[in-house]
């Protein structure tokens, strides 16, 4: 991974603040207070993160994943396990994992700045490790939704919420080191990922150039046709519809995607047997990608590992 150069907090700084805006917007049915406490967690952990361990974007953008699931994960879980927990306690319970990683973090900074910097290979001890950790963390998960603390009154539901947290901060705090490791293991896969990317972005602009165009051809067809007929072609949950524009290409796009909405399904034969073959027509392009990034790696495999055998000879 690279080390991130004098000012160059900017790039992680937007990456990581920027999703956890939009985590925070996600779950804010809780309230504006639960998405302000959200986002004050993620540049809280920003801060720390990189002001200990000064990578670049890989290891922020792992760093803000983790907190991205982190987030979705207690939104669904708390409000669900416990509906009438104050916002406060739920605010505070949020916090506490957060607060008490990252202070696990700022007490052993000198062995995970090691970890961070040089970079471990998995071994098994470390997935054993990391394994245990995630299933007691999922088990918090499952005795939160099987106990019956939801029947508790508002005040026992603030404190179940809050021990709950309190119990996933521990857990946290006594694997800081085997998380970190995972965090630096997802840097190192986005890291490789994004030095591939470059090579499929010729066949993804291919396939959706194909995508789009088999999409509005299909669109004008169904278009035309319904308005050449006598009597629609299309019906809607009321009955017989008219095609617009817009309805025609909101029809092709979930006919070749095979989304199947619903919302509009054809009634004339001829219109069945059009949408059949625009379906066709997806599927036909989805095995061009598929064979065209294919190719393209095996490609670039083939060419490096000519490099690879002339670096040898010379």
């Amino acid at each position: 991974m690279r080390i991130a150069a004098e000012g160059g907090w900017r790039r992680p700084f937007l990456a990581t603040m920027g999703l956890g805006a939009l985590v925070a917007a996600g779950v804010g049915d809780g309230g504006a207070w639960f998405s302000l406490t959200v986002l004050l967690a993620a540049a809280l952990g920003f801060g720390v993160l990189f002001r200990l361990f000064p990578r670049g974007l890989d290891f922020a953008l792992g760093a803000g994943i983790g907190f991205a699931t982190y987030a979705a994960l207690f939104s669904v879980i708390g409000r669900s396990a416990l509906p009438d927990a104050s916002g406060p306690a739920v605010g505070a319970a949020f916090l506490l994992p957060v607060v008490t990683f990252l202070l696990a973090v700022i007490r052993c900074r000198g062995s995970l700045r090691r970890i961070v910097e040089e970079g471990e290979t998995p071994d098994e001890l470390h997935l054993r490790r990391i394994g245990r950790v995630l299933l007691l963390l999922a088990l918090v998960g499952v005795a939160s939704l099987s106990l019956p603390a939801n029947r508790l009154g508002p005040a026992w539901q603030d404190v179940a919420i809050i021990g709950g947290a309190a119990v996933i901060g521990w857990l946290t705090a006594r694997a800081v080191r085997e998380l970190v490791r995972l965090l630096v293991d997802m840097a190192q896969l986005l890291d490789a990922l994004s030095g591939r990317a470059t090579a499929l972005v010729v066949p993804i602009a291919a396939y959706a150039a194909l995508f789009s165009l088999i999409t509005i051809v299909f669109a004008c067809f169904f278009r035309i046709s319904d308005g050449l007929s006598r009597h629609p072609l299309f019906a809607g949950p009321d009955g017989p519809i008219r095609l617009g524009f817009r309805d025609a290409l909101h029809f092709s796009l979930v006919t070749i995607s095979t989304v199947g909405y619903g919302d509009i399904w054809p009634t004339d034969d001829g219109a069945r047997i059009l949408a059949a073959v625009e379906v066709l027509a997806g599927q036909v392009l989805l095995l061009f990608g598929f064979y065209e990034i294919t190719r393209n790696r095996l490609s670039d495999d083939g060419g490096a590992e000519d490099k690879n055998g002339a670096g040898k000879e010379g």
